[in-house]
């Protein structure tokens, strides 16, 4: 299928691996010119490598912080055009809530939220002018089934759902979709090396580990498994397109059936 999103210009926030990295591939094997980000120089040109290798195209890179105000600020001023937005970039890490302190809130908060928000007002304008653009979010199904052992990530995810939805909503009539994507649990390489190590502190191989998790952790899943992060990316790259004009506004579920809801 062409997605006939060939040239345009996009931007992935933390693609230098895992979801972030699967869906600047998956964006240029569509012919599409993609910004490589993460946050030093060495991680980017070793992804930009990588893609290379993988797809043939030639990817460009911009090595900040993006969930810093002032790495906004600077890729958008080297890369003024963009087109198709992922904003990707976020954390998580198990933690009690009764030691979530203050400071982790704000962190997981800017990191998370306000990461996408930054970008997105700052591209909004120019697409608005061209009358054609994408944003997306990549959330979480944590954002709907918030879970316990994280409940600040299961926050931030749900505040970049509603987001998506207002800001959707904001440029209604116009050529801009808005949408976000709700992957389920996904071996990306942070989620792969949590898990290996939990497996290995317990004597299990990855795959014990992942039966068990599948049948007391995340019961609902229908798939019984973690999700690829190239399962994650086709949904994005079909999202980034223009054959999905009439999808915006939506949370879109690659969750492997774990939120338990046909709707």
């Amino acid at each position: 299928m062409d997605l006939q999103i060939g040239n345009k210009l996009a931007l992935v926030s933390g693609s230098t691996a895992g979801i972030g990295k699967a869906i600047a591939v998956a964006l240029a094997r569509e012919g599409a010119r993609v910004i490589i980000n993460g946050r030093t120089q060495a991680a980017v040109d070793r992804a930009i490598a990588e893609i290379k290798k993988e797809t043939g195209a030639d990817a460009l890179g911009f090595a900040g912080d993006l969930s810093k105000a002032e790495g906004a600020d600077e890729v958008a001023r080297k890369f003024p055009n963009v087109e198709i937005l992922v904003n990707n970039l976020g954390i998580f890490e198990a933690t009690p809530f009764e030691e979530i302190s203050d400071a982790d809130w704000l962190r997981f908060f800017e990191v998370n939220v306000l990461s996408g928000v930054r970008l997105a007002r700052l591209y909004l304008p120019a697409m608005k002018k061209a009358d054609w653009g994408r944003i997306i979010f990549i959330s979480s199904e944590s954002g709907v089934q918030i879970p316990t052992e994280m409940i600040h990530y299961g926050v931030t995810k749900t505040a970049q759902i509603s987001v998506s939805r207002g800001l959707a909503e904001s440029v209604a009539g116009t050529g801009i979709t808005v949408n976000s994507v709700l992957p389920g649990p996904t071996k990306s390489r942070g989620v792969g090396d949590f898990v290996d190590s939990l497996a290995k502190s317990t004597g299990q191989t990855f795959e014990e580990f992942e039966a068990g998790f599948f049948e007391t952790v995340r019961p609902t899943s229908l798939i019984k498994r973690f999700a690829t992060p190239e399962e994650v990316a086709a949904m994005v790259a079909y999202i980034a397109s223009p054959l999905a004009s009439a999808t915006t506004g939506a949370a879109l579920r690659v969750d492997g059936g774990v939120v338990k809801s046909a709707f």
